[in-house]
């Protein structure tokens, strides 16, 4: 209990408090289905009931809620109508040492029996069916209000359009008139003016010089990426499929909505090397502007970092690992920008483009140091002649983004 008792809530913090462990009591009564689905969305954006912090809540509700999870079907854990925020919460709960229990008999929960994930929506595709919806429905008002005008009423506006065109006929005539006389004086005005712009018309000025391109590895978007989920791809052994959050504006291309975030899918080939329950609601390290690529049938938006042993001269490499994700500092935020000390002077590309190799360029320079920091080593790129030096990998608040335990490893 050491590490709740340690907490300090806001007076609201301990208002919903209270109000789950009400709740959490009613439940031990007898399963209430609306407290149960008020739970599952709570739980769908938040890892413990007030969001990050542990309390005196997540223990009551476990309890309340571990026996029904125990004897729930798959189909009600995981299936399409079940609650897996929930039982990812007695899971959460039971093993880990912020609540300080001591379960004997805890829950069985296996992270990987996923039955239904939810289709991402696509924030694109769902603006435009709502802008075709009010069209519709504005056509649907217009006509209605047209078929509900009386007989007098167009009979009325009958008489009108005629009395108008009328009008219109002797305006017409006027204006023509008028017209043929203004026309004959404008053309003369016009040949004069035009010879006179002719004659005053300044020379032409010389295109000015393009900008010189920055040529560094800041035309690289890296950024720090939250992974809301992370299941096994379903055609391929070897990749994971994660949603992550990497600080996108609504609408963006490649992006979907997951759990009231802005989201890029990204497969990576870290089956097998990372464990599936090390990539859940974890921090990292995203390439953002790398050319989208459909991987066994799941397009891929972006590429998660990671570090690997540095291949010898003359091996061949077997991508069998150790590999450790790159980790951005304590309290990084999605979105962040990351870049390498001393070469942040310019803009990452929107998208880099596969023939000028920007990325098959600088990525040799990407290291890991003996403090298990990471670094650009840029006498390692021959195309940054006469340039030396390392420059750890930073957030733009600061921190310096690391791995667990590889030194002088490559990181990609």
């Amino acid at each position: 209990m050491a590490a709740i008792e340690s907490q300090k809530y806001t007076s609201a913090e301990e208002a919903e408090i209270q109000q789950w462990i009400s709740k959490a009591d009613s439940l031990k009564s007898g399963p209430d289905a609306s407290v149960l689905d008020a739970l599952n969305s709570n739980l769908s954006s938040r890892t413990t009931v007030l969001g990050t912090k542990p309390s005196k809540a997540d223990i009551a509700i476990y309890e309340a809620v571990a026996p029904l999870v125990k004897a729930w079907s798959p189909e009600e854990r995981t299936g399409e109508h079940g609650r897996p925020h929930v039982v990812r919460h007695v899971d959460f709960v039971q093993n880990s040492p912020l609540f300080g229990l001591s379960v004997a008999d805890k829950v069985e929960i296996n992270p990987d029996e996923v039955l239904y994930v939810k289709p991402p929506v696509d924030a694109k595709a769902e603006k435009e069916r709502l802008k075709k919806e009010k069209a519709a429905a504005a056509a649907a008002a217009a006509a209605a209000g047209d078929s509900a005008k009386t007989l007098v009423d167009r009979t009325k506006e009958a008489a009108t359009a005629v009395a108008g065109q009328v009008a219109d006929a002797a305006v017409a005539a006027k204006d023509a008139v008028v017209e043929t006389v203004a026309g004959a004086t404008g053309a003369a005005e016009g040949k004069q003016k035009q010879k006179k712009e002719k004659k005053e018309r300044a020379p032409k000025q010389p295109p000015a010089p393009a900008a010189p391109a920055v040529f560094s590895p800041c035309l690289i978007d890296l950024r720090v990426g939250h992974i809301l989920k992370a299941i096994k791809h379903p055609e391929a052994d070897s990749l994971y499929v994660s949603t992550i959050a990497m600080g996108d504006k609504a609408g963006t291309d490649d992006t979907v909505e997951y759990e009231g975030q802005v989201c890029r899918t990204v497969c990576s080939g870290l089956n097998g090397l990372v464990p599936l329950e090390e990539m859940q609601g974890r921090k990292v390290v995203v390439v953002c502007n790398l050319k989208p690529v459909k991987m066994r049938g799941i397009k891929s938006s972006a590429m998660v970092l990671a570090a690997s042993p540095k291949i010898k001269e003359g091996e061949a490499d077997d991508h069998k690992g150790p590999v450790e994700l790159v980790t951005p500092p304590e309290g990084a935020k999605a979105g962040e920008r990351v870049y390498f000390e001393g070469w942040n002077q310019g803009e990452p590309e929107k998208v880099l483009n596969p023939k000028k190799k920007i990325w098959e360029t600088f990525q040799p320079g990407f290291t890991t140091t003996d403090d298990l920091e990471v670094a650009f080593d840029a006498g390692v790129v021959k195309e940054l002649e006469g340039k030396e030096g390392l420059g750890k990998l930073v957030t733009a608040s600061g921190g310096v983004c690391k791995v667990q335990s590889l030194k002088g490893g490559q990181v990609r």
